[in-house]
C-alpha cells in the first residue's frame, strides 16, 4: 500500500484478499517513484465452602437491616466460568470443564476469601411515607442489593446524541458483502438517493466490479441483491444499486458539509467492524485535510485522499459507512486507518489485518458526494488533472514534478494545463491555493478535490527562486486512460 509521509495507511475494508493492479494511471498525475488470541484468561478461582443460609427477618420499609451472613466472594476468575466464544462472534461453545490444577499450580486461598457484606437500607422521610427500597435473597447467604429506579428522561438520548443519532441513522446503513469469487469479502455503505443507490468504498466492491455477487442486508435483517453502477479507484468511492426492492421505502441519509468541519467537533462512526453490523462508535473530528495514500498491496494502484481524522475506532468492515457529524449528518466515508501492525502496505481482509489506534480517515463527503453524482450519470469517474508527473521519491518539502516522463519523455504533457502555465521538469510545488503542499500525496489529494475546469493557485520553487501561476485544471475520464 502506499504511504504518506512515511506512514502507512491501510484500506478498512474487510476484503479476504488484494485488488489486481489497474494499470498505471495516466501521465496527468502518475505517481513516479525512482527508487490466536493471546489474551490471557484467569483461571477460575474454586469457591470456599458456603456457610449454611440463615434467612433474614422481614424488615420495614425504614428499619434497618439485619447483620448478612457471610458469603463466598468470588476472584477474578469468576467471569472464566461463563460461556467462551469461538472465533466466530455468533457462535457460542459450551463451557469447558473446570481446569484442574497440580498441587503446586492450585491457586492459593488466602484467609479471609470470605468477606461479610455489609448493607444500610436506604431511608428517606417526608409525607406520602418512606421511598427506600431494601431487597435481600434470603436464599444466597445473605447477599445484599440496592435497586434504584431509573427514569428514561434523565437519561442523555435526544435527536444529537449518540444515543439518537445512531436511533435514526442505522436503518438506512447497510452492510455489503461480496460472494462467488475469491476476493469476496464484508464492507459497508448508506443509502445515498430512494431510487436505491448506495454509496461505498471502491475497495470494498472491487470483487464485484469484476462479477462476484453483491448482497447489502438492512439493520432489521432485510436483503437485497445489488450490482455496481460505478467505481472510481483513485477517489476509492463506489455506487451501487440495490435491486428488487418492491414497495420498500429507502430513507438517505442527510449530507452535511464537510468543509465546514472544524477540529474537535463531535462524530459519530457506523459500519460493520470485523463482520459485526449496526456498531457504533463516537469521537472527534482530530485534523483535517490528512494526506492519505491507500492500496490493496503491493503492485496495486493507489487511491489519494485530503481526508478526516476522527479518533472513532474504525476497524476491517468499517469502510463505506458513513461518518456523522453531531447533528447526525454525512460528513465523510469511513475508507482507512493507520494501524498499529501495518508497517508495511497490508490491506485489511489481508493475512494481517489491524484495529484502531484512534487514526481513522474518511474521504469528505464534499468530494464523495460529486463523484457519486458523476458514477450514477456516466458509470465512470472524472478526474481533475494538472497534466505531469509527481515525483513519489522526492523526500524534501512540497511535491516536485519529476525530471524525466516515463519511457524517457517529458513528465510535464505538451500543450496540458501544467505546460500551459509555465511549469517544467523538476518544479517543486509547495502551494496550491491555501493549502501548503509537503508531499505528492498531498498534491494529488488537493487536485482531486476540485473539479475539471477550476483555476488554482500554485506556488513553486525553481532554482532557489519561488514563484506563482495560475493553472486551469484539466479532465481525465476513467481509471485507465
Amino acid at each position: 500500500m502506499s504511504t504518506e509521509n512515511e506512514g502507512s495507511f491501510p484500506a478498512s475494508g474487510q476484503e479476504s484478499g488484494g485488488r489486481p493492479a489497474k494499470g498505471e494511471p495516466d501521465v496527468s498525475e502518475q505517481p513516479c517513484d525512482p527508487g490466536a488470541d493471546t489474551t490471557a484468561r484467569m483461571p477460575p478461582v474454586p469457591p470456599p465452602p458456603a456457610a449454611p443460609p440463615t434467612p433474614p427477618a422481614q424488615p420495614s420499609a425504614f428499619s434497618s437491616p439485619p447483620p448478612p451472613t457471610a458469603g463466598p466472594v468470588g476472584g477474578a476468575g469468576d467471569a472464566a466460568s461463563g460461556p467462551r466464544y469461538s472465533d466466530d462472534p455468533y457462535a457460542i461453545n459450551p463451557t469447558p470443564a473446570p481446569t484442574s490444577y497440580p498441587e503446586q499450580d492450585k491457586p492459593k486461598r488466602v484467609g479471609g476469601l470470605i468477606a461479610a457484606v455489609t448493607a444500610a437500607a436506604l431511608v428517606a422521610g417526608g409525607i406520602g411515607g418512606g421511598i427506600g427500597y431494601w431487597a435481600a435473597d434470603r436464599f444466597n447467604g445473605g447477599s445484599t442489593t440496592i435497586s434504584a429506579g431509573v427514569n428514561p428522561k434523565d437519561l442523555n438520548r435526544a435527536p444529537t446524541s449518540v444515543a439518537g443519532i445512531a436511533k435514526k441513522a442505522l436503518p438506512s446503513v447497510v452492510t455489503i458483502q461480496s460472494a462467488g469469487c475469491q476476493d469476496g469479502g464484508t464492507g459497508s455503505g448508506f443509502v445515498f438517493d430512494t431510487q436505491g443507490h448506495i454509496i461505498t468504498n471502491n475497495h470494498v466492491i472491487a470483487s464485484a466490479a469484476e462479477g462476484c455477487k453483491l448482497t447489502a442486508t438492512f439493520s432489521d435483517g432485510k436483503q437485497a441483491n445489488a450490482q455496481v453502477v460505478g467505481h472510481a479507484q483513485g477517489y476509492d468511492v463506489a455506487v451501487i444499486k440495490l435491486q428488487n426492492t418492491g414497495s420498500e421505502t429507502l430513507t438517505p441519509l442527510p449530507l452535511g458539509n464537510s468543509d465546514a468541519v472544524v477540529v474537535g467537533d463531535p462524530t459519530v462512526a457506523i459500519g460493520a467492524p470485523f463482520g459485526l453490523p449496526g456498531t457504533v462508535t463516537s469521537g472527534i473530528i482530530s485534523a483535517k485535510n490528512r494526506p492519505v495514500a491507500s492500496s490493496e498491496g503491493q503492485g496495486s494502484a493507489a487511491s489519494y485522499m485530503s481526508a478526516l481524522q476522527t479518533d472513532a475506532s474504525i476497524n476491517p468492515g468499517n469502510s463505506g459507512g458513513p461518518l456523522l457529524d453531531g447533528s447526525g449528518n454525512v460528513i465523510g466515508i469511513n475508507s482507512a486507518i493507520q494501524s498499529s501492525n501495518s508497517g508495511g502496505s497490508e490491506p485489511f481482509g489481508g493475512s494481517s489485518q489491524g484495529g484502531s489506534i484512534g487514526l481513522g480517515f474518511a474521504i469528505p463527503i464534499n468530494e464523495a458526494k460529486w463523484v457519486a453524482q458523476t458514477l450514477i450519470k456516466t458509470g465512470q469517474p472524472v478526474y481533475a488533472i494538472m497534466g505531469m508527473t509527481v515525483n513519489m521519491g522526492y523526500r524534501g518539502q512540497g511535491a516536485q514534478i519529476a525530471p524525466n516522463g516515463f519511457n524517457g519523455g517529458s513528465s510535464v504533457v505538451s500543450g496540458g494545463p501544467a505546460d500551459k502555465a509555465g511549469l517544467k521538469p523538476g518544479d517543486v510545488i509547495t502551494k496550491l491555493d491555501d493549502t501548503v503542499i509537503d508531499s505528492g500525496p498531498t498534491l494529488i489529494g488537493t487536485i482531486w478535490q476540485h473539479h475539471p475546469g477550476d483555476q488554482v493557485q500554485v506556488t513553486y520553487q525553481r532554482d532557489g527562486q519561488t514563484s506563482t501561476t495560475t493553472v486551469t485544471l484539466g479532465e481525465r475520464k476513467g481509471d485507465n486512460s
